[in-house]
């Protein structure tokens, strides 16, 4: 028997799992395979969003909701759904995962409202929650031995790669020849082959029962705090900031993530210990992470935007001219990144690879009306994925380096979901931002081509200030981590 962290960072006993070679394999590609749709998903739908707006008439703070309201779930049940693994069992959660994020993809796909569309998009999220918790973990048992164990990561980092290239490319096509719902009824066959496979290809290991318990208060209140502050930034484009709907959300937010830390110190089986967060190391790179994603999710949302409605390039064109950047944030993230950490150290790597990304979301909020694509948006989107590749991996190193060994499960799961409530914050507040400029230089009308573009560069102005409070917070963190070799095995780039 060997030990193993659960995704609370409770250590529990677990016994390896004897698969036949060739078998072990196969069941590695049915896990990649389901997870392939959560990967598309992060990217494919950006391409979508100007026909998305288009076809059901949102507004530019409304449009937001379609990325909120997916990394918001997806943030705030990371780490219940690890837990569930634990107590339920792995193969069990993993399929009820995939099948959630399936239904939900076909309600994406049938959406004819707005609300339907946006309510299919948060259920997405906490199938994709699931889903990513559970995978990794199954590849971990599959592979005990540190050979095997390395080429399954390897195979695992390539499609999470892999798939962010295909996933902007697919965008464009099925966006151009058909329309957007496609994009979402893609993941109907991949969802339903892997969930056909799962059962008889993936160990069956036992939970650890219920009597666990699960930290339903602390999911809930969690969950339900960004949602509220989110809903609330995003009012303030159309009301305005002092508006009882902003000011009341913003408030009952606040209530409720205080709600939050007095469940963690007072329930049985917290799901974040708070004890964690004496760890300088640890609080900085979550507050950090929080601050790049925020600037990070301008990229995605903004520049699609641009490339559309103001230089004029279609689903497809757009798609094409995300690619390059996307292969190169793959080969950084697949292993040029861990080469280069292992050369310079952490530290260096991070602040010079997050720094770009301060650089490329400058360069983004100075984009003109006539601009071309190998001059004005090309350069800014490799910087970015350059820096993005490279900086955010020694970041998460950082961090779990310095939990303690019963706590590295819980400290990943919280990075990640730092990741994605930082997101969906920062881009309500860009989005705001973009549209409170917009309308202010429209005067209520319909908003020509250069309106929108002085509303993305501001922005990205305010991404790129945001991106340089994250290099700051870096600079206060510690120059080396702990056992950074075997740090390196678990990360996933």
């Amino acid at each position: 028997m060997s030990s193993a962290l659960t995704a609370s960072g409770v250590r529990e006993e677990v016994r390896p799992v004897a698969r036949p070679s060739m078998q072990r394999w196969i069941a590695l590609g049915v896990v990649c395979f389901g997870a392939l749709m959560i990967v598309l998903d992060g990217t494919i739908v950006s391409i979508a969003l100007p026909s998305i707006q288009r076809d059901l008439g949102f507004s530019q703070a409304g449009l937001a909701w379609l990325v909120n309201a997916y990394v918001l779930t997806f943030g705030g049940f990371l780490l219940l759904g690890g837990r569930a693994a634990d107590l339920i069992g792995k193969r069990t959660v993993l399929i009820g995962g995939l099948a959630l994020f399936t239904a939900a993809s076909l309600a994406c796909g049938l959406a004819t409202t707005q609300w339907m569309l946006i309510a299919g998009r948060a259920v997405q999220g906490i199938g994709g929650a699931i889903v990513q918790a559970v995978a990794l973990s199954v590849i971990l048992d599959l592979f005990p031995e540190p050979g095997a164990r390395a080429k399954a990561m390897s195979v695992w980092g390539f499609v999470a790669s892999a798939g962010g290239a295909v996933g902007v490319v697919l965008g464009g096509v099925l966006t151009q020849v058909g329309d957007w719902h496609l994009i979402f009824l893609i993941n109907l066959p991949i969802g339903v082959i892997a969930i056909a496979c799962a059962r008889p290809l993936l160990p069956s290991i036992p939970g650890i029962g219920l009597r666990g318990g699960i930290d339903f208060g602390g999911a809930l209140t969690i969950t339900a705090a960004p949602i509220l502050a989110v809903y609330g930034i995003l009012s303030a484009s159309e009301s305005g900031w002092g508006s009882p709907v902003v000011i009341g959300c913003l408030a009952l937010a606040l209530m409720v993530l205080t709600a939050f830390v007095m469940i963690e110190r007072n329930v049985a089986a917290p799901m974040v210990p708070l004890r964690i967060f004496r760890s300088p190391a640890i609080s900085i790179s979550n507050v950090t992470m929080v601050f790049m994603m925020a600037a990070f999710f301008a990229w995605f949302f903004f520049t699609p935007l641009y490339m559309q409605r103001v230089l004029g390039f279609d689903s497809l064109q757009t798609g094409l001219g995300f690619l390059p950047a996307m292969l190169v944030f793959g080969a950084m993230s697949s292993g040029i990144a861990a080469k280069i950490v292992g050369h310079y150290g952490p530290k260096p790597a991070m602040i010079a690879g997050l720094s770009l990304v301060v650089i490329g979301l400058a360069l983004l909020a100075r984009t003109p009306m006539n601009g071309a694509y190998a001059v004005d948006v090309a350069p800014a989107m490799f910087l970015i994925a350059i820096g993005g590749g490279l900086g955010f991996l020694p970041l998460i190193l950082i961090g779990v380096g310095d939990a303690r060994p019963e706590d590295s499960g819980l400290v990943s799961g919280l990075l990640s979901t730092s990741q994605m409530v930082g997101g969906a914050i920062g881009l309500a507040i860009l989005a705001s931002i973009a549209a409170a400029r917009t309308i202010a230089l429209s005067g209520g009308v319909a908003a020509d081509a250069s309106a929108l573009n002085e509303g993305y560069h501001a922005a990205f102005l305010v991404a790129a200030l945001l991106a340089a409070i994250g290099v700051a917070l870096a600079t206060r963190l510690p120059s080396r981590i702990a056992q950074p070799e075997a740090q390196m095995g678990r990360v996933e780039a």
